[in-house]
C-alpha cells in the first residue's frame, strides 16, 4: 500500500471502530506476522503507526 492508501485505511478504520481500531490494527499485524505474510504485517504496522498519528499526542 501506498501512503495515501495506509493514511486512509486508518482513517475509516478508526472512523469505524474508534478507540478500538489501534488494537484491531496491532491484532491484525499479529495474525499476519504468525502466517508469515510479510507484506500485509508490514502494510499493518503502518496503519497501526497512521491511527496513533491521528490520536495526536498525549494519548497511548
Amino acid at each position: 500500500m501506498n501512503a495515501v492508501e495506509i493514511h486512509d485505511h486508518a482513517r475509516k478504520l478508526y472512523g469505524s471502530h474508534g478507540p478500538k481500531a489501534l488494537a484491531e490494527a496491532a491484532e491484525m499485524v499479529r495474525r499476519y506476522a504468525q502466517t508469515g505474510d510479510k507484506k500485509l504485517a508490514d502494510d499493518w504496522r503502518r496503519i497501526e503507526s497512521a491511527l496513533r498519528e491521528l490520536r495526536g499526542p498525549g494519548l497511548s
